[in-house]
């Protein structure tokens, strides 16, 4: 008898041990998420001013429509984070082909929208959709659920060469680029065979090569990486700009608010460079905590990734950190001379409701993973 209360009590211990592990987990991922987004609405508010004062006379404008994106995107993580993860691996197959139909719909003269020489959204009325968005996570599905199919290398490179085809068309390298790095990443995590693994990836390195040098205005980009001083209020201007904010920044940075680059000095301020304005501010220090609050973010998603056992959820938690994580490295990279300017959104941080509200909605899915794992 006392050995069966014993074995009993150590029984209970441990499950209530496991429970508080799974609940810490969980919630360490969500206090992320959500400190992401305060932030991320934070510096939307502080970048975008000037230019929402200047052409709407308003300026919270941006910050406004960015709060309203925001909680339609928490709606949604509330949402995916009930629904059990397979539930996506049966709608993996529809939801990838009609994200592909509507990237197809939205080169159309007259259905998609022309802004800065790129045909990449559907408008209706106040509302904006960029498909290029949804595709990053439904590719991410459809490729987790070939892999737990253990289906053949053509499988996987046929509907992603498509994908990048039509998304090029727009033309978008850069999200071109992040959907190649989510793919590859799950298609590495599947366990196919290296050979043909290798020898898609050189493909999509020449090819990504030679569209660079066959459009001047992506050669011009990677002559402003190589030589950033040949043409400072021309090509150079907007690299040139986003560094004079890095060095503005110092150590501490001059201070929330009091950014002068964002005075219609750095374009993209609200976008694709509000790195900068972040650094510009914050300086050092504050970006450092940036760059370590994405880190730890991702690999929580990794750490979610290696608990669980299925391997649809496996494969789709680290297509989302290839793609949460690879496009904030493009993203910052590019602010800091690394890499040429590409025009990547900054997750969480930069304006734009469909990047938003699909990476929130990825985050549902990645809490129930890591609830179910």
């Amino acid at each position: 008898m006392p050995f069966s209360v014993s074995g009993l009590l150590q029984y209970n211990v441990a499950k209530i041990r496991l429970k508080k592990q799974k609940k810490t987990q969980d919630r360490t991922l969500l206090i992320l998420t959500f400190l992401l987004t305060i932030l991320g609405l934070i510096a939307v508010a502080d970048a975008s001013a000037p230019l929402a004062l200047s052409t709407f006379g308003d300026k919270f404008y941006f910050v406004k429509a960015q709060a309203v994106w925001g909680l339609v995107g928490i709606v949604l993580l509330v949402v995916s984070s009930r629904i059990h993860f397979s539930f996506w691996e049966k709608l993996a197959t529809p939801l990838f082909w009609l994200s592909v139909a509507a990237i197809l719909l939205v080169l159309i003269p007259g259905l998609g929208v022309k802004v800065l020489g790129a045909r990449r959204w559907f408008i209706v009325g106040p509302i904006s959709i960029q498909p290029s968005e949804i595709v990053k996570l439904t590719i991410a599905f459809y490729m987790a659920k070939l892999a737990k199919g253990e289906k053949g290398p053509l499988s996987y490179f046929i509907p992603l060469g498509l994908v990048g085809a039509l998304i090029m068309l727009q033309p978008d390298l850069g999200t071109t680029l992040i959907v190649l790095l989510i793919s590859f990443a799950q298609i590495f995590t599947s366990g196919i065979d290296l050979l043909p693994f290798f020898g898609a990836g050189a493909v999509g390195v020449v090819s990504a090569f030679v569209l660079i040098i066959t459009s001047d205005y992506r050669r011009d980009r990677l002559m402003t990486f190589i030589k950033a001083a040949q043409d400072p209020l021309g090509r150079d201007y907007h690299i040139r700009q986003v560094l004079l904010a890095l060095g503005s920044g110092g150590l501490f940075g001059i201070g929330l608010g009091q950014s002068r680059q964002k005075f219609l000095f750095l374009p993209e301020a609200a976008t694709d460079s509000i790195f900068a304005i972040i650094a510009e501010e914050t300086g050092f220090i504050g970006a450092a905590v940036l760059i370590f609050l994405f880190g730890f973010f991702v690999y929580k998603i990794f750490v979610i990734a290696g608990r669980t056992e299925n391997k649809f959820a496996k494969v789709l938690a680290v297509g989302i950190a290839a793609w949460i994580g690879g496009q904030a490295f493009l993203n910052i990279s590019s602010m800091v001379a690394l890499t040429p300017l590409t025009g990547i959104p900054l997750p969480f941080f930069s304006y734009g409701g469909s990047s938003l509200t699909m990476v929130l909605f990825a985050c549902g899915i990645l809490l129930n993973i890591a609830k179910e794992a």
